[in-house]
C-alpha cells in the first residue's frame, strides 16, 4: 500500500478517534438547570438520556453530512447543502403541516414514526423544484441552484411561520424550539429504527455509489465516454439525499449548515475520491452535531438550553460566505 494510499486511510482514522471522543464528552457532560459544570458518568436513572442523545446525534450528524456530500456531487456545486437547497426547509414544512393537521383533526401525524412520511414529501418536492428550476438550456447553473434554494427556503420558512400563528400557545412553543433544531433525549423505538436504518443505508448505498458519484462530477459528455448512464445514478443520489435530510429534519428539525461544511471539511482531510469522502463526511457531521449537543448542554443561561441549531449556524453561516467569496472546496 503506497503513502497516497495509507494517508487518507490514518486520517479517516483519526476522524473516528475524535468522533468517538467527542461522544464520550457529551456521555460525561452534566450540569443540572442552575447548577455547576461536572464531568460524570451519568447514573443509570438517567443515563438511558444521554446514550440516546448521543446516539441520535450520531445518527443526525451523518445523515446530514451524507446528504451534503451527494448533492455536490449531483449539482456539481460546492455550495450545495440539504439547508442552503432549501431541502431542510420543505422537509420542515412538510412536518410542521403534519402537526397542523394533527391537531385541527386529533391525529398525532408527528409525534411517531408516521411524521417521517410529510417531511421526505416536503424535502423531494422542494428538490425536484430546485432541480427544474436551476436549469438553463438543460444544463444545471450553480447560482441558479443556489438562488432558487434560497428563495424556496424563505417561502418555506413563511409558510412555517403562518402554521406557527394558527396553532394554540402549547403547541406554539414546541414548534418554535423544534425549528431551531434539538437532538431529543426520548425517542420511541420506531423513530429509533428509521433514522438508524436510514443513516446506515445511505452510508453504505453512498459508499458503494463512490466511483460513479466521482463520475457524476464530470460533464454529461465525459461521463458518456467512459460507459455511465447518468441518468439513474443522478435519480438515486437525488432520493437518497432526500430521504436523509427528511428523516433528520423529522427527527431533529432543521439544523442548518452540517450538509456544507462536513463534506468541505472531509474533502480536505481525505481528498476528492467520493467512496472514502462519504464515510470521513459522515464522521465529521457526528463530530459537529454532537460537539454542538455538548456545548449546548454545558453553557446555560438560565433560561433553557440553546437548540443546537443555533450553534451550527454560528459556525454555519461565516463557512458558508467564505466558501462563496474565496472560491474554496470545489467538488
Amino acid at each position: 500500500m503506497s503513502a497516497l494510499t495509507k494517508r487518507p486511510l490514518i486520517a479517516l482514522a483519526i476522524l473516528f478517534i475524535i468522533a468517538l471522543a467527542v461522544v464520550v464528552l457529551r456521555l460525561l457532560i452534566d450540569r443540572p438547570p442552575g447548577g455547576e459544570l461536572t464531568l460524570a458518568w451519568p447514573e443509570e436513572s438517567y443515563a438511558k438520556y444521554r446514550f440516546t442523545s448521543a446516539f441520535v446525534g450520531v445518527m443526525i450528524g451523518a445523515s446530514l453530512a451524507i446528504s451534503g456530500v451527494l448533492l455536490q456531487a449531483l449539482l456539481r456545486n460546492p455550495l450545495a447543502s440539504p439547508f442552503i437547497l432549501g431541502l431542510s426547509s420543505g422537509a420542515g414544512l412538510g412536518v410542521m403541516i403534519g402537526m397542523y393537521l394533527g391537531y385541527v383533526f386529533g391525529i398525532q401525524f408527528a409525534n411517531d414514526a408516521t411524521g417521517t412520511a410529510p417531511a421526505m414529501v416536503g424535502a423531494v418536492f422542494i428538490l425536484l423544484i430546485v432541480y427544474l428550476l436551476g436549469r438553463r438550456r438543460g444544463v444545471l447553473d450553480p447560482l441558479s441552484l443556489v438562488l432558487v434554494g434560497v428563495i424556496l427556503s424563505a417561502m418555506c420558512g413563511a409558510g412555517m411561520m403562518v402554521l406557527q400563528y394558527l396553532v394554540p400557545d402549547g403547541l406554539r412553543g414546541d414548534l418554535l424550539i423544534w425549528m431551531m433544531g434539538q437532538i431529543p433525549q426520548v425517542l420511541n423505538n420506531s423513530q429509533l429504527i428509521i433514522v438508524t436504518t436510514v443513516c446506515i443505508a445511505g452510508l453504505i448505498v453512498a459508499t458503494i455509489m463512490g466511483k460513479a458519484m466521482d463520475a457524476a462530477t464530470f460533464s454529461d459528455d465525459e461521463a458518456r465516454s467512459i460507459g455511465l448512464n447518468l441518468g439513474p445514478t443522478r435519480l438515486a443520489m437525488f432520493l437518497l439525499a432526500g430521504a436523509l435530510a427528511a428523516v433528520t429534519v423529522a427527527i431533529a428539525g432543521p439544523i442548518g449548515f452540517v450538509g456544507l461544511i462536513a463534506p468541505h471539511a472531509a474533502r480536505l482531510v481525505v481528498g476528492p475520491r467520493h467512496r472514502i469522502l462519504v464515510i470521513a463526511a459522515a464522521a465529521v457531521g457526528a463530530i459537529l452535531v454532537v460537539a454542538a449537543d455538548a456545548t449546548s448542554q454545558a453553557i446555560d443561561f438560565g433560561h433553557g438550553r440553546l437548540p443546537v441549531g443555533v450553534f451550527t449556524a454560528l459556525i454555519g453561516g461565516p463557512a458558508f460566505i467564505w466558501l462563496l467569496r474565496s472560491g474554496k472546496g470545489q467538488v
